[in-house]
């Protein structure tokens, strides 16, 4: 893929420019959303081991129950699109916190199996709008220099609450069976409640109010989040440009469906008339969200302790200990990514990351399989997997885990952004599910060796992917990104056709 870069691109006053720190706050507060997920999958890890003894279910039903948030996280996100092009972002936001307080309510007063499962079912959608909308919200309010970082944020909240999570695990571990593991998951509703409080003190998105027509409205935000009022009009007059479809890229299907609104005709494009540009954009956004589930991240954040139960450590303080070290490394590198996504960009610590999640699920595999044929398990094999899981997850939060989310909020045109997010979003919730429902039952059959041996294999073809599909978007407007996906000779004919008509 041809990436061309104007010589002219990039003088805009919105470049030179930092953050400030009503940007940050909005930027938190949205992102926030996405630490519901992250607590979910840290403490169900846990909260498991006592579903199961307590309600008496079988390893095919902790399947369901662990892998049914994400599969109906996958209505949210399908959802999201056009409920946050007709009501806003802000009230998307909004709506996501409400659904996940009322399926953390249900699931920490579930009585049996089937109300628990009915909790899972509303707290995964509303886990799909929080992954959609928090990432859209933030990429479309922040300026183009600190879009990564910010952007970047959902990732490090869902870490965050991923070692929340693993805490409560830790912490409540000494009560009832019958009373601990509905205080972990009901304890979600804390966070939910804050950020559905705080979305009170956020603005909507600027883009998403000149899409409706509220220049003025859009005018006063971009204020608010740029540091010069020069610099705001640069970024208002560059989105209006974007809205009104004027010459900011080739496709005519941009063209013909520039009168509708927003969102309106949005799926026809997409999926049945896409440009060459649009097409690229799809096969990079859904890609990265395929091989981020693929991966197997989250099935092996989820059944981390039976993996290790498996090894031959069988106190469920030691299980939760490692699962409170992992976290650690998990949230240590994740903030690490975050901070610069902007100065070394998403490609070298994409690839970085893909490579060190091979080398690390082929060294867990390696001492999985001999301690599946050791009797006396011995303690060098049980910390090398301890120290291939840590990896694993550290090379995630490197590059899969906050490039995900960035790269698909980031790289659809304004008026396609709300669904072809939802679009790449669903894969990725789709995915995830079907990983964490066949995860011990594959590992049943092939061993929990075999699993990452597999696993490892996935990622080495992923890394291929990332090199040859998805180009680089550092420092690029939203209203630019186009220009990465269009072929050299288009990118030249729309330079001449544009000096032509000045």
């Amino acid at each position: 893929m041809d990436v061309i870069v104007d010589p002219g691109e990039g003088q805009i006053g919105q470049r030179k420019s930092g953050m400030n720190k009503y940007t940050i706050v909005c930027a938190l507060l949205a992102s926030a959303n996405s630490i519901l997920l992250g607590y979910d999958i840290g403490v169900m890890s846990g909260a498991v081991l006592y579903i199961k003894e307590n309600l008496k279910i079988t390893s095919t039903q902790v399947e369901i129950l662990v892998g049914t948030l994400n599969v109906f996280s996958l209505v949210g996100s399908l959802a999201s699109g056009k409920t946050s092009d007709y009501m806003g972002r802000r009230y998307t936001i909004v709506l996501a916190a409400c659904t996940f307080l009322i399926g953390a309510l249900l699931m920490g007063l579930a009585p049996s199996y089937p109300f628990l499962m009915a909790g899972r079912v509303v707290a995964g959608i509303g886990v799909g709008y929080a992954l959609m909308i928090a990432p859209v919200y933030t990429a479309e309010l922040s300026p183009a220099m600190s879009r990564g970082f910010l952007t970047s944020l959902p990732e490090v909240f869902i870490t965050f609450g991923l070692l929340l999570g693993y805490i409560c695990n830790y912490a409540l571990s000494g009560l009832p069976p019958h009373i601990n593991w509905r205080l972990m998951l009901g304890l979600a509703a804390v966070p939910a409640i804050g950020i559905g409080l705080g979305v009170i003190a956020m603005p909507e998105s600027p883009r998403w109010l000149v899409m409706k027509g509220k220049l003025r409205e859009a005018k006063e935000v971009l204020l608010k989040t740029s540091c010069s009022e020069e610099e705001a009009q640069l970024r208002l007059d560059e989105m209006s440009k974007a809205a009104l479809d004027l010459p900011a890229g080739p496709s005519t299907a941009q063209e013909d469906s520039s009168a509708d609104g927003p969102g309106r005709g949005a799926w026809k494009e997409l999926l049945l008339r896409p440009s060459k540009p649009i097409r690229r954009m799809l096969v990079a956004a859904i890609g990265i969200n395929f091989f981020m589930q693929a991966s197997g991240n989250d099935a092996v954040v989820y059944y981390c302790p039976e993996v290790f139960r498996a090894a031959g450590i069988h106190s469920k303080k030691q299980l939760f200990g490692i699962n409170v070290i992992m976290g650690l490394a998990k949230t240590s590198f994740v903030f690490i990514s975050a901070s610069y996504l902007d100065r070394f960009g998403r490609r070298p610590l994409l690839l970085l990351g893909s490579v060190g999640m091979v080398v690390s699920l082929a060294g867990l595999g390696l001492g999985s399989k001999f301690l599946e044929h050791s009797s006396s398990k011995p303690t060098w094999a049980i910390a090398l997997c301890i120290v291939a899981v840590c990896a694993d997850v550290s090379f995630f939060s490197i590059g899969l885990g906050p490039i995900t989310w960035v790269y698909s909020s980031e790289i659809f045109p304004m008026r396609l952004r709300a669904q072809g997010s939802s679009l790449a979003i669903s894969v990725n919730r789709l995915v995830s599910g079907v990983v964490s429902m066949t995860f011990l039952t594959i590992s049943n059959k092939i061993t929990f060796g075999g699993v990452f041996f597999v696993l490892s294999g996935i990622m080495a073809v992923a890394t291929v992917f990332f090199y040859f599909f998805l180009p680089e978007t550092k420092g690029k407007t939203l209203e630019e990104m186009g220009t990465i996906f269009e072929d050299k000779d288009t990118i030249n004919v729309n330079r001449v056709r544009e000096m032509r008509e000045m």
